[in-house]
């Protein structure tokens, strides 16, 4: 049995790296410790990172045919083994980002003004292509069935955009909830768009189910999604996704060549993607095993800390924590200043994703970064909650 290092440190500075490069200097602090973008400190899977090398070699990066390239067998597979959905591969679609893929299905199924329904709190992506895009953000808290069926049923609603699992909270939906989104979207005429960039990180006990699997195939959604979450591959970039309708797939395809000038996916997102997935599983299996670990470690710190008071449920999926502050009467803002200006180590506050009161922490990385970031939160809260 392969076994994986997740311990040991790599050293990232000096790469140009948003996390730890461009947050350090923002606030002039060269030894922050970062807990904010969601990327993950660990190597990419030792399969990946021989296929690069291997392509590399190679020597050669002409203009690549993402359908020519072994991608769609392989998008197939993954799903029919890891998740147990039939994909047929001429259904798939191509695109440089979950983002940008979310961007060309707006502008295919909204205009400016009208209504994109989210559950609050909200990923920080989506609250920036709606407002650039000018569409209207309608936050419905998750729980809340009636408010997300009264939002649906306006009139300029025209989208459900679902973040499945759940960013930042880590929520896995069940399959009767997708359903029953499922249900209201079809009683209003509005197209869904599930983001599923976390679904193969669940944690033990939980099962990520895919809208392919429940939408019938030629309705008006879409399912976007990326190997870059679980495999560590954002920076390489390249998404794909599931479009239910042929014409509106064909339509999509269209726009990405001739309206975004994309005839081309990136060689080394083809290649990436297709190693991960036919050979990435043991790794992925034990990150999971590992990024539990660092999120139980956390909930145990903060309940010693805090007995009773909730602070900290460990997520259904992902590496992501998000705390609840309102117990101890805490800011979210004033908790980053606090943490940023003593401890020189920053997180993202609540307030980001539209639900001031929390704090996201970012716990994908060895555990000795994961405790020395939970110590100086108990620290901190301990002194600002008086």
């Amino acid at each position: 049995m392969t076994t994986y290092d997740f311990d040991t440190p790599v050293e990232t500075r000096g790469h140009g790296s948003i996390q730890w490069d461009v947050l350090p200097a923002r606030y002039g602090l060269p030894d922050l410790l970062p807990f904010t973008i969601a990327d993950m400190d660990f190597r990419s899977p030792p399969e990946v990172l021989e296929a690069l090398r291997r392509r590399v070699g190679h020597g050669v990066f002409g203009y690549t045919d993402w359908e020519r390239s072994g991608f769609p067998e392989a998008v197939r597979d993954w799903y029919g083994e890891r998740h147990g959905v039939a994909v047929a591969p001429e259904t798939l679609v191509f695109g440089p980002s979950v983002v940008n893929e979310l961007a060309q299905l707006l502008r295919m199924w909204t205009e400016p003004g009208d209504g994109v329904v989210v559950h609050t709190p909200t990923y920080v992506g989506f609250i920036n292509a709606l407002a650039g895009l000018g569409r209207s953000l309608r936050g419905v808290p998750i729980g809340d069935d009636e408010a997300l069926e009264r939002d649906l049923a306006r009139p300029d609603a025209r989208v459900l955009l679902l973040c499945s699992p759940h960013n930042p909270t880590g929520r896995v939906w069940t399959e009767d909830e997708l359903k029953g989104f499922l249900r209201l979207a079809e009683a209003h005429g509005v197209a869904v768009i599930s983001d599923e960039m976390f679904g193969d990180l669940t944690h033990h006990g939980q099962r990520h189910t895919p809208w392919a699997a429940i939408a019938p195939p030629g309705g008006r959604w879409a399912l976007i999604t990326s190997a870059g979450k679980a495999f560590n591959l954002p920076g390489i970039g390249g998404a794909y996704g599931m479009i239910g309708d042929p014409e509106q797939r064909a339509a999509f395809l269209w726009r990405m060549e001739h309206g975004e000038g994309l005839p081309s996916a990136s060689t080394l997102s083809l290649t990436a993607h297709v190693a991960a997935y036919r050979h990435g599983a043991p790794w992925l299996d034990a990150l999971r095993t590992y990024v539990a670990g660092n999120l139980r470690m956390l909930a145990e710190r903060l309940d010693a800390a805090f007995p009773g008071r909730g602070l900290f449920t460990v997520p259904q999926a992902g590496y992501l924590a998000w705390l609840d502050l309102r117990p101890l009467g805490v800011d979210d803002a004033v908790l980053n200043d606090e943490l940023i200006a003593r401890e020189h180590i920053a997180v993202k506050p609540g307030a980001e994703y539209g639900t001031p009161g929390f704090v996201r922490v970012n716990l994908g990385c060895p555990r000795s970064k994961a405790e020395r970031g939970a110590d100086a939160l108990v620290r901190t809260l301990r002194r600002l909650a008086g």
